[in-house]
């Protein structure tokens, strides 16, 4: 079973997206509110350079932003 997390705000509309895609596949994944969590935020900029929400790691592939196609690719789904 592949690892996934998702850094995302309660703020963010394309967090939100991409969580509910995630929950609508039956794919199980932590979610890692950067906004409460300073440590995390310092992981995540640290796991992809980005600032910006939703990351989303796969394993050790790193999706910035809600990309559906690549999630599916990493996650062999359609």
């Amino acid at each position: 079973m592949k690892t996934i997390k998702v850094y995302s705000t309660p703020s963010c509309p394309w967090c939100l997206r991409a969580k509910e895609y995630l929950k609508g596949k039956n794919i199980p994944f932590e979610d890692i509110d950067v906004a409460a969590d300073a440590a995390k935020a310092k992981e995540m900029v640290k796991v992809s350079g980005q600032m910006g929400v939703p990351v989303i790691t796969v394993d050790n592939e790193v999706v910035i932003g809600f990309d559906q196609s690549k999630l599916n690719q990493l996650l062999g789904v359609k």
